[in-house]
């Protein structure tokens, strides 16, 4: 009845939202450009003149979901990104359809010129698990597009969301970083019951390896597998009439529910491939096996040309599986309840897409209450030509699990 009374809640606060891509979606939020709730507006003043503000640099690439907050982050792409972690409120039905984003859990925690220890300089993806907490990785990178400042080390942190309080700070060993390590994701793996020895999965998508953490031992290792790395035939893209070639490796990752042996399954994908991965979180917790047991790691199958995927999620409930399509302008998904024995093109479905509304969709999440969420952000004109700022350049959409499947191979009926 919880899962039921939020997801109206959170879905009743959009009554006047558009649908739109192939009426599975409904637009919630846009942007033409990002503006924040600074402290005041001599803040934000001062911010515009010292250029720690330059508006225009703002995109917004990671969402998450926690009650009636809508997680949003905003990388340090581009000098001038005036906070990386932030939030909107679902609580009643916004007036505004654009609205200021507000720092988390303040502003001055998210400022560059911060000298606080507990300083947040660029965050990616960002995961809340089922204890009421926010995970993250702080890059430490300002101006990754530019001149790439390494500002700190790379950093997990985890916020207690009941009390917006930062409740474990690690920061990455050097055996856990390679020289081209970058962390743009990361997934919490827990139940309610087992709060206290949960574990992070942090891909690194340009090392080529994954970096586990133990909340219990407060203590990380890092798991090498050939199934991490790029596959070179599938680095080239077409997005919004823009070529280009990357060289991700393993980005998206989900996790089934708990199964009888006590453990879950880890999907995964690199970014510039067209085939999905898994393995037992048995063997990518145990530190002493985790890259010598190559055989443990499975290849499901290739989802077809063209099909490369940043962010995954999957629903617990009907085991949909939930990825983005770069190339496609879209949205697909997989059952994992259905056809767990066929991963195939034919098992796969693109169950939203639209060219203007869903170009580049960046990140997606299932929510607690069963709830699709997809955000879309025209990174690659942002990178490589730079946005039309008086076009809306990003989007926010969601819709219920069970809507976005129905009549698919996807549905669990």
């Amino acid at each position: 009845m919880a899962r039921i009374a939020l997801a109206i809640l959170i879905l009743g606060c959009c009554t006047c939202a558009v649908w739109s891509v192939n009426d599975r979606l409904r637009e919630v939020f846009s942007w033409k450009q990002l503006d924040f709730a600074f402290p005041d507006q001599k803040t934000r003043q001062a911010a515009i003149a010292s250029g720690e503000y330059v508006q225009e640099n703002n995109l917004p690439l990671g969402l998450e979901v926690w009650r009636d907050k809508l997680f949003i982050t905003v990388p340090r792409w581009k000098a001038g990104v005036a906070s990386t972690l932030n939030y909107v409120s679902l609580g009643s039905e916004p007036e505004n359809r654009s609205p200021n984003l507000i720092p988390y859990p303040n502003y001055e925690q998210n400022r560059l010129a911060s000298n606080m220890t507990d300083r947040i300089v660029s965050v990616f993806r960002i995961n809340v698990d089922v204890c009421d907490r926010l995970w993250l990785v702080d890059t430490g990178l300002n101006d990754v597009w530019g001149e790439a400042n390494p500002v700190q080390t790379p950093k997990l942190m985890v916020f207690d969301l009941n009390t917006d309080t930062l409740i474990r700070q690690y920061t990455f060993r050097p055996d856990d970083m390679k020289p081209d390590s970058f962390f743009a994701n990361i997934l919490a793996d827990t139940t309610k019951d087992t709060c206290d020895d949960a574990f992070a999965y942090i891909p690194d998508l340009g090392g080529y390896g994954l970096v586990v953490y133990s909340f219990a031992s407060n203590t990380s290792w890092r798991v090498k597998h050939h199934f991490f790395h790029f596959d070179p035939l599938s680095g080239n893209f077409h997005v919004g009439g823009h070529n280009f070639q990357w060289t991700d490796g393993i980005f998206g990752v989900a996790l089934s529910p708990v199964k009888e042996d006590g453990y879950r399954t880890l999907y995964f994908h690199p970014l510039s491939s067209t085939r999905e991965f898994c393995v037992s979180t048995h063997i990518v917790q145990n530190a002493s096996i985790a890259s010598d047991s190559y055989y443990e790691y499975k290849v499901l199958g290739s989802r077809g040309p063209n099909t490369q995927a940043s962010g995954s999620s999957l629903d617990e409930a009907t085991g949909a599986l939930f990825y983005t399509q770069i190339n496609k302008d879209g949205v697909g998904c997989w059952n994992s309840f259905r056809n767990a024995d066929e991963y195939s093109a034919d098992t796969n479905h693109l169950v939203a897409s639209d060219s203007q509304t869903l170009e580049f969709p960046n990140d997606l999440k299932v929510d607690k209450t069963g709830t699709l969420w997809v955000l879309s952000d025209k990174l690659p004109l942002y990178l490589y030509r730079g946005l039309d700022l008086n076009e809306t350049n990003y989007r926010i959409f969601n819709a219920p699990v069970v809507d976005v499947i129905r009549g698919t191979v996807c549905d669990i009926k």
